[in-house]
């Protein structure tokens, strides 16, 4: 009798402390934070840049303010700082100027709407500015650019000359989609501390151009046996120095590789930086 209860004894004390380890763990868990347990948080999340001004590392990017540190062209940055730029307030009034340009922009079939004034500190602001979502012709801006009245004129009005007529002549297609990598945006020139000219919607970045025919064209330079889409990205760009003040493309540097860059910069004495 003595050895059969000294047999169950010790099976039972394993049992209680079986019992006793499993309450100790569930009381342990249930005392750690839900931080404690998972993976450490990121320090930035993907997609979100620093910028010149301090911004709380997790703030939503439509309140991330001041200069960008991006090169001049990023598809990334189509929507910054703003994801959904409010219409302007009916029954603002504008510069004489200024309303001269949208009954133009009207005039030529432009598809726009007017939103409220741009002010994101320092050179970041457009006072009257507009987002431009077709062009003459039925072309779509891809996605809608956000540019001020003069740039949106002289873009629209580039299109319709050279660029549509080019792509007729050389494809026998009109012009369906034009994919834009970057219009108003908060930020700096590369490698300097000077202002772009997106930062005042001054500037307009191209990336491909679709065509009714569903043909792309990429604005990287193309190979060496594309003949019609070396000729119609050549005349295009050139063409672009009537309107511009500032034509950039691919073979200007390796910013510029993958885009057609146009902006109207102020200049003394008339220079156009065609290049």
């Amino acid at each position: 009798m003595r050895k059969a209860f000294g047999a169950y004894l010790p099976g039972k004390v394993r049992a209680v402390a079986s019992v006793l380890a499993v309450a100790a763990g569930a009381i342990a868990f249930t005392s750690c934070s839900v931080i404690d347990v998972m993976s450490p948080e990121p320090r930035a999340d993907v997609g979100y840049t620093s910028s010149i001004a301090a911004v709380t590392p997790r703030a939503p990017v439509a309140q991330q303010t001041g200069l960008q540190r991006l090169v001049p062209s990023n598809p990334m940055m189509v929507g910054y700082p703003r994801l959904n730029q409010p219409s302007a307030p009916q029954g603002m009034s504008m510069p004489a100027d200024e309303a001269q340009c949208r009954q133009r922009l009207r005039r030529m079939g432009v598809t726009y709407r007017d939103l409220a004034p741009i002010n994101d500190g320092g050179s970041c602001r457009i006072d009257h500015p507009i987002q431009v979502s077709s062009l003459a012709g039925n072309i779509r801006m891809q996605p809608a650019a956000t540019l001020n009245c003069q740039m949106a004129l002289a873009f629209a009005t580039w299109t319709r000359e050279e660029l549509a007529p080019s792509a007729r002549w050389k494809y026998l297609s009109g012009v369906k989609t034009i994919h834009q990598g970057s219009s108003y945006s908060c930020r700096r020139i590369a490698g300097t501390n000077t202002a772009s000219e997106h930062s005042k919607g001054n500037a307009l970045d191209v990336m491909r151009i679709e065509l009714n025919s569903g043909r792309d064209i990429d604005v990287r330079k193309p190979g060496w046996f594309a003949f019609r889409e070396k000729s119609l990205l050549k005349n295009v760009r050139r063409g672009g120095c009537s309107y511009f003040t500032t034509v950039l493309g691919p073979g200007y540097n390796a910013a510029h590789a993958d885009h057609f860059h146009f902006d109207l910069k102020g200049r003394r004495n008339g220079y156009v930086a065609c290049k």
